[in-house]
């Protein structure tokens, strides 16, 4: 009895030891462990979604790319097969599985010295706690962390709760955080669509994805995932047929889908730019945003190709700037190879390729093809190319492609099937194209809301990240005169008021010299109607009128339609000299046609947080009838206008009147062929360095700049109207196709008269070019007019001319 006594006193002793050591370590590790109550609000970072107004994606940004998915949509396979690889004891133990820990720790004892690696026994709820709360480190000391912050966790979260955030988090390679995103990125599946084989697979990634690639390493990866199978038939989670079916069913990777993307570059960057100004980048690159931007992928790809249409049409005019390189060709050379060693420059077409120039003769330059092909360059298709001359100038039409290039240049071409006459070419026939060293944009907005529909900053993104309808600040030249002539219109004159166009000399001070604007036709023309001043962007009536009506109040309203907020009160601005942007120029032209209410550019209708709460809305208007979930025959919701009213509406119409003039008379008249109501003005600056075109249909404004972006000359006949004219003419021509066509609204308060074209005065019976003029009440033509010399008598408050008495 006394041995059987003092055997269970040491054994009481070593228990208490024991139990006391066990507390000892549990105070001593479990002091300053981190806070395991932070995932209880754990959001893990997941994917930013931008995507165009018709839902397709535009964008996405992350620094891991996850899709969190409750534990309640995640299939009970997919969790069966994480359990049998990782943890089958899951839902019995406390935190720690004890058993496995004993095992592991005969089973690494067993396999000391040898080069098998040692066994693990981490439980899901410890691994949950090694990569939320603490550090990859290898040793007994995090072990021991991990343990504690395991028992913890267990006693304060459900099990379900812990397997959501251990699937949620866990990577499992090809850049997928979490199981939903690794069912995609492998398999090209949801969740429930995964099969046992392919569930297992995806079991037997998180201890070491690389190991078990499904490509580089497929053996390993098929024998692990086996494995898997063989746990989940032992753990009685499948059966014998399905572990036998799973086993047989080859390992196949499938990429996903090819999503519906929206190409718009500038669009997505400058969207990326405000989500980060609104929400800073953690939020933008973690926090799992859903944003709907204005963007219309139908009228971005119009705007892409008018630009970049556009643009080529320009540079071809201007000639042939040489090959991309000029090789020696030596004899028995391989084009292919030669070609392989040479990058395509960056921004050049998809439809183009590199072609090598082997030989010149008769008609045609023969080429070779980096594929191997070999082809022709007929002559008819290198006609375009006049040598480049400094100025923007060409030299002599060529007349045999050996004027153009010669053995060894390297060029682009495109592959054409028929002439410009419509002959046919025969096979392996390409042109002679160019990548053009001139850039532009072009922007569509809705007038009534600022919505921004398409955005194009430049002829190529991956050439230049420069958005140039948002970034680029340039002189508007004659586009902003609208703004000149509306002053005019609210100081109490009329589009039929005369204005004298005769040379105008201004004495800037001493030293300064003389300043004497001109025409661009450097004519005079005498007194003429105020709206030919702006359908001919006549530059000595602008400056008269704007001398008339006082600088200040043109500043006022560039300010107002924010043209430019700083523009400086002197003469010169009134031609446009001042500086602004492609957005703010277009924007302000559709605060014209939408009646003089204010609008705001928007790239972004709604962002949503990851848990679908919208966070941002453009429009802020209240709408209670819009949240009626049936109709029963009620009356559609009436939102509220607040739009700030920053112009009379009958004089932004008249405007409207003039510009549409500019489209049917005047230096936008190549437009009017389309036979579509369309109104907007031309800008050319000094040495045609910058040129513009800024119109609008009734429901759809539009802008384009041309022009280089180390600011040098266009040419000397190379205005708004012969460059970036056409641009807006093709996009309208395409973008209102198939369109009704809608007459710009006219404001209460308008009168409209018939008007001589020819003239500027009432119509008589007989006369041909009649058209309606708009006039606001009390101020239609009565016969007898002054003119507007620019001059101001402060006794009299008159404007009128001297000498005649002003009456014409």
């Amino acid at each position: 009895m006394r041995i059987l006594a003092t055997l269970f006193c040491l054994l009481l002793f070593f228990a208490l030891a024991g139990a006391g050591g066990v507390l000892y370590v549990f105070y001593h590790y479990g002091q300053g462990l981190p806070e395991y109550g932070q995932l209880a609000d754990y959001e893990p970072p997941t994917v930013t979604r931008v995507h165009a107004g018709d839902g397709r994606l535009l964008a996405e940004y992350a620094t891991e790319k996850r899709v969190y998915v409750p534990i309640s949509a995640i299939p009970r396979r997919v969790v069966n097969a994480f359990l049998s690889a990782e943890d089958k004891n899951f839902y019995s133990h406390p935190g720690v599985d004890f058993l496995s820990v004993v095992r592991a720790i005969v089973t690494n004892i067993a396999n000391y010295g040898t080069s098998r690696r040692p066994v693990g026994a981490s439980t899901i709820t410890q691994q949950v706690a090694k990569n939320f709360l603490l550090t990859n480190e290898v040793s007994y000391e995090r072990k021991i962390k991990e343990a504690i912050l395991a028992f913890r966790i267990e006693q304060a979260y459900t099990k379900e709760t812990i397997l959501e955030l251990y699937l949620n988090e866990i990577y499992l390679g090809l850049g997928s955080y979490g199981v939903a995103a690794a069912s995609l990125n492998y398999f090209n599946k949801s969740l429930d669509e995964l099969t046992i084989a392919e569930a297992a697979y995806l079991a037997a990634l998180p201890k070491a994805p690389n190991n078990y690639h499904p490509v580089r390493k497929y053996d390993a990866a098929v024998a692990r995932r086996n494995w898997v199978i063989g746990r989940m038939l032992e753990d009685e989670r499948i059966d014998g047929a399905e572990a036998e079916t799973a086993r047989g069913e080859p390992l196949r990777v499938r990429k996903p889908d090819a999503t519906q993307v929206v190409e718009a570059e500038y669009f997505a960057e400058e969207t990326r730019r405000e989500l980060a100004r609104l929400y800073g980048d953690d939020s933008l690159y973690a926090g799992g945003l859903s944003v709907r931007t204005t963007l219309d992928p139908r009228l971005q790809a119009i705007a892409e190709r008018a630009l970049r249409g556009g643009l080529i049409n320009y540079d071809r005019r201007h000639g042939w700037r040489g090959p991309l390189h000029q090789l020696a060709l030596e004899e028995g050379a391989d084009p292919q190879a030669l070609l392989a060693e040479i990058e395509p420059p960056v921004g050049s077409d998809e439809n183009w390729q590199l072609a090598l120039v082997l030989a010149t003769e008769g008609k045609y330059a023969e080429v070779a093809l980096a594929d191997g092909s070999s082809g022709r360059i007929p002559m008819a298709e290198m006609k375009w190319a006049r040598p480049w001359l400094e100025e923007q100038r060409i030299g002599a039409s060529p007349k045999k492609p050996s004027d153009v290039v010669e053995a060894g240049a390297v060029v682009l071409v495109e592959a054409v099937s028929e002439d410009a006459e419509g002959e046919a070419y025969e096979e392996g026939s390409y042109a002679l194209r160019q990548i053009p060293d001139v850039n532009g944009a072009i922007v569509a907005l809705d007038p009534h809301t600022g919505r921004v529909l398409a955005m194009v900053g430049g002829y190529s993104y991956a050439r230049s990240e420069f958005n140039r309808v948002i970034q680029a600040r340039r002189q508007p030249g004659s586009a902003f005169k609208p703004f000149v002539y509306l002053a005019g219109l609210d100081s109490g004159f009329t589009p039929a008021t005369l204005i004298l166009d005769a040379p105008f000399v201004l004495d800037q001070g001493a030293g300064l010299g003389k300043w004497k604007p001109a025409n661009y036709t450097m004519k005079f023309y005498g007194p003429t109607p105020m709206r030919v001043g702006i359908e001919k962007s006549r530059n000595l009536m602008t400056v008269r009128l704007a001398q008339t009506v006082g600088m200040e109040k043109i500043v006022d309203y560039a300010r107002r339609f924010g043209v430019m907020p700083d523009l400086e009160p002197v003469l010169s601005m009134s031609l446009g000299a001042g500086e602004t942007t492609l957005m703010n120029m277009t924007t302000a032209y559709a605060m014209l046609v939408n009646g003089g209410r204010r609008i705001s550019p928007t790239l972004i209708d709604r962002v949503q947080d990851r848990h679908g709460r919208t966070i941002y809305r453009h429009d802020l208007r209240a709408c209670e009838g819009c949240l009626a979930e049936t109709w029963s025959g009620q009356a559609p919701p009436q939102l509220p206008d607040e739009r700030e009213q920053v112009a009379d509406p009958a004089s932004a119409y008249q405007v409207v009147g003039m510009l549409q003039g500019v489209v049917q008379r005047g230096t936008g008249r190549r437009i009017a062929e389309l036979g579509l109501p369309l109104a907007g003005k031309t800008g050319t600056t000094n040495d045609n360095i910058d040129t513009w075109f800024i119109g609008f249909s009734a429901d759809l404004a539009v802008g384009v700049f041309v022009g280089f972006d180390e600011p040098r000359t266009l040419g000397p006949k190379d205005t708004g109207s012969n460059v970036a004219a056409p641009v807006f003419k093709s996009f309208m021509a395409e973008a209102l196709a198939d369109q009704p066509a809608i007459p710009f609204r006219i404001p209460p308060g308008i009168r409209l008269v018939r008007m001589n074209a020819e003239t500027g005065q009432l119509a008589r019976p007989g006369d041909r070019r009649v058209f309606l003029e708009a006039f606001q009440p009390g101020t239609e033509p009565t016969g007898r007019q002054v003119v507007l010399d620019g001059g101001y008598n402060p006794n009299t408050g008159s404007t009128a001319a001297s000498g005649t008495g002003g009456l014409y």
